[in-house]
C-alpha cells in the first residue's frame, strides 16, 4: 500500500498479490485498482478477476466496479442473488448502514450516485459525517465548496466547508488537513493555512509536503505563482533543496524534480552536499509520503 499510494502500482502489485491471494479482501479489491490503473483506469481482464474475488466477499467498491464497467451486461459476470452489481451492493451495504456502520453508511453515498439517486446519497453522506466518519466529513466539505446546497455568500460557502474540514482534521485524517489549509487560503487566513499545511506535511501528504519544501527552497517564487503569501517561514535553501531531493529519492516527484531545476541557481555546492546530508533524515520520516487516493475515485 505505501507503493500503491505513491502511484507506484506496478512495484504494489507483488506484494498486494500475496496479500490478496491468502485472502485478504481489501488486496483483493486494491489488486482490481492497481491492474486498472496500469491500463489508464480502463478494465483489463486482471483487474475483473480481482473485483470478483473481492464482491464474493462482500466488498462494496468492487461491486461497483463491476457494475460501472458492465461486468454482467457485457462480460456475463453477474450475481447470483441480485439483479446486478449495484443491486446487490445496496442490499448488502443498506443494512449495515442501518446498523450504524459509518463505513457502510459512506458507501451508499457511492451507490446511491450511481443509482442516479443523489438525494437519499447525500443524506447517508450527512448521517456518516455527523456519526463522526472524517473520510464522510471530508467529503461533505469538499461538496459544500464545489458548490452544493444553498449558501448566500461565498463567505458563508466557505465557513461551511472549513467547519467540516475542521472536524476531519482534527480527528488526523490527512485529506482533511489539506484541503484545511486550501479553504484558509481562499478565506485570507495564511498564518492558519500554514499551520494546516505544515500538519499535512508531517503526516505524509505529498502535495503539502511539495509545498513545504518548495517554500523553504524560493518562497517568493511559489508566492508569486499562487497569488497569495502561502509561505509564513523564512528562507532556508539547505532545508528546501533536501526536502524537495529527499521526495525525489522517496518518490520520484516530477514536481520537486521541476522546482529543483529551475532555482539550482539559488543554491551552491556546499550548500548541495549540506542539504544531501540533511536529505536522508526527510527520507526517513515516518509516516511515509502518501497522495491518499480516495477508496473509491475515478
Amino acid at each position: 500500500m505505501r507503493l500503491y499510494n505513491i502511484q507506484h502500482s506496478t512495484s504494489a502489485l507483488p506484494y498486494l498479490e500475496q496479500a490478496a491471494e491468502a485472502g485478504d479482501v481489501e488486496a483483493m479489491y486494491y489488486m482490481g485498482e492497481a491492474e486498472r490503473r496500469q491500463r489508464m483506469m480502463n478494465m483489463t481482464r486482471a483487474a475483473l478477476d480481482w473485483y470478483l474475488k473481492a464482491a464474493e466477499q462482500g466488498e462494496p467498491y468492487a461491486m461497483l466496479r463491476l457494475f460501472q464497467s458492465g461486468a454482467c451486461i457485457a462480460g456475463d459476470e453477474c450475481p447470483k442473488d441480485a439483479e446486478g452489481w449495484r443491486e446487490k451492493a445496496l442490499a448488502e451495504t443498506l443494512p449495515k448502514a442501518e446498523a450504524g456502520d459509518t463505513d457502510a453508511m459512506l458507501a451508499l453515498y457511492h451507490i446511491y450516485r450511481l443509482v442516479d439517486d443523489s438525494g437519499d446519497g447525500q443524506e447517508w453522506l450527512e448521517k456518516a459525517a455527523e456519526a463522526g466518519n472524517p473520510e464522510a466529513q471530508t467529503r461533505l466539505g469538499m461538496n459544500i465548496r464545489g458548490g452544493q446546497g444553498w449558501y448566500f455568500l461565498e463567505s458563508r460557502r466557505l465557513e461551511a466547508a472549513e467547519e467540516w474540514f475542521r472536524k476531519a482534521a482534527e480527528q488526523g485524517y490527512v485529506p482533511a488537513m489539506s484541503d484545511l489549509a486550501g479553504v484558509l487560503e481562499k478565506q485570507e487566513k495564511p498564518e492558519q493555512a500554514w499551520e494546516w499545511t505544515v500538519k499535512a506535511s508531517e503526516h505524509g501528504d505529498v502535495g503539502e509536503r511539495f509545498g513545504i519544501g518548495w517554500c523553504y527552497l524560493n518562497p517568493q517564487e511559489l508566492n508569486s505563482e499562487a497569488g497569495i503569501d502561502m509561505c509564513q517561514n523564512k528562507q532556508d535553501v539547505v532545508l528546501g533543496w533536501a526536502i524537495l531531493l529527499a521526495m525525489v529519492e522517496e518518490t520520484s516527484n516530477h514536481s520537486a524534480q521541476s522546482a529543483m531545476r529551475r532555482n539550482k541557481d539559488e543554491i551552491t555546492s556546499e550548500e548541495i552536499e549540506q542539504a544531501k546530508m540533511l536529505a536522508r533524515e526527510w527520507v526517513e520520516k515516518e509516516p511515509p509520503l502518501s497522495n491518499f487516493p480516495p477508496r473509491f475515485g475515478y
